[in-house]
C-alpha cells in the first residue's frame, strides 16, 4: 500500500513516496507529476544488472548512465564523467536525472543535477536501506576530496523521491547492517521504538522504513540549509568520517556509522551529559544487529587529526553532536582533544 510523506522545502517542497513495486511503475508515478522529458538514469554496476537497465528499458526517451561502485568514485573526476556524458546525451534544463541507487549515486547524482546546466530537475530512487532512510532525503549532495569527506557539495532538493522496499530483498548482508546504523541514529535522536530489534528485520522495512524518515524529514523542515539543529542528524559522524578517511575507505559508512554513534555516547558520558546505562543499551543493540562496536587499531591521534577538516567544525574548533539521552542531542563546540583522544584509546583494539 503507497504511503507519502510531504517535505516542506525552500524549493516547495516535494513528496516522498513509500511504495512496494514502485520501480515497476516509474513510468506511470513520472506522468502523473509531470516529470516528463529527456531522462538520464544515473546507476552503478551493481545496480545496473539487477534494476537499472529495465527501468532505462521501462522508461520513455531514458538513458542509463553506469558508474563504478564504490565511496572512492564519488570524486570530482567522476562528475566530471557524467557531465560529458549528458552533453552528449544533449540532456537540457528540461530533462531529469533519476539517481538510482545508494547513497554514493544519490550524493554524486544530486550534485550533478545541482550543478548541471546550473540546475535540472532530480528524482532520488535510493536502493539500500541507508539512502533509504538517510541520504535520498533532505536535499544534501556531497562529493569526498583526498582531504575529507562531502567536502565539496550543494543543497538540492529533488522533484520526487520513489522508496521501493521490495529492492532492498536482493541488498547485501552488509549493506543492511550499514543501514540500520542510520536507523539505530534516528531512533537516538528521535524515536526510540526504532531502537527495538525485533522491528529492525527485513520482513518489516516497510513498516520501520517510513517511520526513521519521519525524523530526518522533522529535521530538514526546521533547517534546511543545516544552520542549526539539523546537525544533530550527525550524530556519530565526525567519529565516522574520521575513521572512513584514515581508512582509506576501506570501512563502510554504515559500520564506521556505528562505531561513531558508540564514541559519541562515550565522550557524553564523559562529559556528564547522560547516564552510562545508555552505553550499554545501544552497544548491545548493534551487537545484535551485527554492526561493530571497536574502532580496531587505528590511532586516536590519527583519528582526531583527521576530524580537522570535518565541515561540522567551526573556525577550527571541535564541534560534536552529543546525547543528553535518548530524544536529547545537543551540539557542543570546543572540546578539548583530551577527551576525545581518551574515548578513542578506550574503543581501540590492544
Amino acid at each position: 500500500m503507497a504511503q507519502i510523506i510531504h517535505v516542506n522545502a525552500p524549493s516547495g517542497g516535494y513528496d516522498i513516496l513509500f511504495e512496494p513495486g514502485a520501480l515497476k511503475r516509474m513510468t506511470e508515478i513520472l506522468a502523473a507529476r509531470g516529470l516528463t522529458g529527456r531522462i538520464a538514469v544515473g546507476t552503478n554496476e551493481t545496480i545496473a544488472p539487477l534494476y537499472g537497465r529495465a527501468l532505462g528499458e521501462r522508461l520513455p526517451n531514458a538513458v542509463v548512465i553506469t558508474l563504478p561502485d564504490g565511496e572512492q568514485y564519488k570524486v570530482l573526476d567522476t562528475a566530471g564523467v557524467v557531465y560529458s556524458g549528458l552533453a552528449r546525451l544533449g540532456l537540457d534544463r528540461s530533462g531529469l536525472i533519476v539517481a538510482l541507487g545508494g547513497g554514493v549515486i544519490g550524493d554524486l547524482m544530486g550534485f550533478v543535477a545541482a550543478t548541471y546546466m546550473r540546475g535540472v530537475r532530480l528524482v532520488q530512487l535510493p536502493t539500500s536501506l541507508l539512502a533509504m532512510v538517510d541520504s535520498s532525503v533532505g536535499g544534501k549532495t556531497g562529493l569526498d576530496l583526498p582531504e575529507g569527506k562531502n567536502l565539496v557539495g550543494a543543497f538540492k532538493q529533488p522533484e520526487l523521491v520513489v522508496i521501493d522496499t521490495d529492492v532492498l530483498a536482493t541488498l547485501p548482508d552488509v549493506e543492511w547492517r550499514c543501514g540500520l546504523a542510520e536507523v539505530v541514529k534516528h531512533g537516538l535522536l528521535a524515536d526510540p521504538v526504532l531502537l527495538d530489534p525485533a522491528l529492525l528485520r527485513r520482513e518489516r522495512a516497510a513498516e520501520f522504513v517510513p517511520r526513521a524518515v519521519a525524523v530526518k524529514v522533522k529535521v530538514v523542515e526546521a533547517d534546511p540549509f543545516e544552520q542549526n539543529i539539523r546537525a544533530h542528524l550527525n550524530l556519530g559522524h565526525t567519529f565516522a568520517h574520521a575513521l572512513e578517511l584514515v581508512s582509506g575507505y576501506t570501512w563502510k559508512h554504515g559500520e564506521a556509522v556505528a562505531v561513531g554513534l558508540v564514541a559519541a555516547i562515550r565522550l557524553s558520558i564523559r562529559l556528564n551529559l547522560c547516564a552510562p546505562g545508555l552505553l550499554t543499551q545501544v552497544e548491545s543493540l548493534l551487537r545484535t544487529l551485527g554492526l561493530p562496536t571497536r574502532l580496531g587499531r587505528y590511532d586516536p591521534q590519527g583519528l582526531w587529526q583527521g576530524m580537522v577538516t570535518d565541515k561540522k567544525w567551526r573556525n577550527g574548533r571541535a564541534r560534536f553532536v552529543l546525547l543528553e539521552g535518548i530524544g536529547k542531542p545537543l551540539i557542543m563546540e570546543g572540546i578539548e582533544a583530551e577527551p576525545v583522544l581518551s574515548v578513542l584509546e578506550e574503543m581501540r583494539d590492544s
